[in-house]
């Protein structure tokens, strides 16, 4: 199947699970065409494929709960239930059982097609090895106890907390349906002032899928909740079970996590608490700065220890990496984002 033949059927399955939002998908169609990095983030559900073509042999390989839509820019921060401040991996939409080396080869693929300026066999190096350090000892990063020099990656300024309540005020006035309504204001705390709802237009894959935002005041501050439609894994979808329920809630909730308490899914839903300090660190002149290979090692890590959760797979993975090496991943990446790369030109020939 062509890519273009394949987006259709899975933009056609959208539109029979969640009430798609044409615009915004138009908007994603636009941004999947400026360049192959924002491309592969906007195609999970294709993933499957240039896996298949490029490395099926890992198609074989333990299936742990896996994050699925792994990237250089789907990591972030927020508070645990201890309001610590934690680092990790920021979306889970496409969680499912995938085999492990795919979250570990998606990753370097990202940062082979953003052009970062960390050499690529650097980069498959430093997360191939961070891989294994996050599955031998997992653990959350924790950044007010352990892993104390990422705060100057992720430090928020004034500037950026300005910014985010300047992006919640600019975002319309919305109706969302029944559903986001109860689910957005179940997630309010006691007491709180409800003030309005909101439509949300952001993201990369997601982008499409209803998103909604609800404000209100609740003790001398205003906070702010996100509901973002939920579907099933791109992965799933691909491989025929597009009924198959989200793993999201079992592979955030996993043992070697110290979980968002307010990320959970509800109604149809993923919903969670949004602020300055709980956001996803995306590309910009000073994320790209700061992107070097101690950074990729620690996302590395952070996969691992995600895949450690499924622990009667982790001795079967460990096995499976001893056997190999930087220098596989680093050719497994070469050649699957160079399927990726033919995927993004038949895209943009057609929308030429």
């Amino acid at each position: 199947m062509t890519f273009v033949e394949e987006i259709t059927a899975y933009e056609n399955w959208m539109r029979t699970v969640c009430d798609v939002v044409e615009d915004d998908l138009e908007r994603k169609h636009e941004r999947m065409s400026k360049n192959a990095f924002k491309f592969l983030r906007a195609t999970f559900f294709r993933w499957a494929h240039a896996v298949k073509a490029t490395a099926p042999e890992i198609l074989g390989l333990p299936a742990p709960l896996a994050v699925g839509d792994v990237h250089v820019e789907n990591f972030g921060t927020w508070r645990d239930a201890e309001t610590r401040l934690v680092w990790g991996v920021n979306d889970y939409d496409d969680a499912a059982e995938i085999p492990y080396a795919s979250d570990i080869l998606r990753l370097t693929v990202s940062v082979r097609l953003a052009d970062f300026s960390v050499g690529n066999r650097d980069a498959a190096q430093a997360i191939f090895e961070g891989y294994g350090d996050g599955l031998r000892d997992p653990g959350p990063t924790l950044l007010d106890q352990k892993e104390m020099w990422m705060r100057d990656y992720v430090a928020v300024t004034d500037k950026q907390r300005e910014s985010f309540w300047n992006e919640i005020d600019g975002y319309p006035d919305a109706s969302p349906s029944s559903e986001a309504k109860t689910a957005l204001l179940a997630s309010l705390p006691a007491g709180s002032e409800f003030e309005r709802f909101a439509r949300a237009s952001k993201g990369g894959g997601s982008l499409g899928r209803p998103r909604f935002v609800a404000v209100a005041r609740w003790r001398g501050g205003r906070i702010a909740r996100e509901a973002k439609a939920l579907v099933s894994s791109g992965w799933d979808w691909a491989a025929g079970n597009p009924d198959r329920s989200s793993k999201l809630d079992d592979v955030m909730n996993g043992v070697t996590s110290a979980p968002d308490p307010f990320l959970h899914t509800a109604r149809g839903f993923i919903v969670r608490r949004i602020a300055a300090d709980t956001r996803k660190l995306e590309r910009d002149s000073d994320f790209d700065q700061k992107l070097d290979t101690k950074l990729l090692r620690a996302m590395g890590s952070e996969i691992g220890s995600i895949h450690a959760s499924t622990s009667r797979l982790k001795e079967a993975i460990l096995g499976d990496l001893e056997r190999r090496d930087p220098s596989w991943l680093y050719e497994t990446a070469k050649a699957t984002a160079s399927a990726v790369e033919a995927d993004f030109t038949e895209w943009s020939v057609s929308n030429a």
